[in-house]
């Protein structure tokens, strides 16, 4: 029995033991979409992104610019066939047809290729702003003994109430002013 009681109590010491460790550990969080939007970086990034962007969104209306017209051609051409000019219309109505195939072929081709473009360049512009962000983190975390450190910007946090907003400390880490309003999408 002494020796229950002795093991009882070695338990409980442990259990508070880690209660107490567990207690000292710091939880902090930040807000990653407004440090990454506060960012220079971002900014000058996300400009260069949407410049491509647009540049690949005017050469695909050039491109449904053309096809627009062969097909207003095409329907004109329907429109205005007879028994009288049936055989010269529809050799032209067949020439229209095989350029509106091509045509629909460039345009997927070109969206495809423009897609894959705008993504590795979106990879290669934000993924380092991304890196520098998350070292930041790190570092403040560190430096100020945090044990964990959420992005509230995150879904997969439903919930915190708590902790420390780290968000001030790591936008100092990374030289911006925390006055800086963030750029509204």
């Amino acid at each position: 029995m002494k020796n229950l009681f002795k093991g009882l109590g070695i338990v409980a010491l442990l259990f508070l033991s880690t209660v107490t460790v567990s207690a000292q550990q710091k939880i902090g969080h930040v807000n990653s979409n407004e440090l990454i939007q506060a960012m220079p970086d971002f900014v000058s990034a996300n400009s260069e992104f949407e410049t491509l962007q647009k540049n690949k969104e005017a050469e695909m209306q050039q491109m449904y610019g053309e096809y627009q017209k062969k097909l207003t051609a095409a329907q004109d051409l329907q429109r205005n066939r007879s028994e009288a000019n049936r055989d010269s219309v529809d050799s032209q109505l067949q020439t229209l047809g095989v350029e509106l195939q091509e045509i629909e072929r460039r345009i997927q081709e070109v969206q495809q290729l423009a897609q894959e473009e705008l993504g590795k360049k979106q990879e290669e512009l934000f993924a380092p702003i991304f890196q520098k962000a998350n070292t930041a983190v790190q570092s403040v975390a560190k430096e100020q003994g945090y044990a964990y450190v959420f992005d509230i910007a995150n879904s997969a946090i439903p919930y915190f109430q708590g902790g420390d907003d780290l968000t001030a400390a790591v936008k100092t880490k990374l030289g911006i002013s925390n006055t800086t309003p963030a750029p509204s999408n």
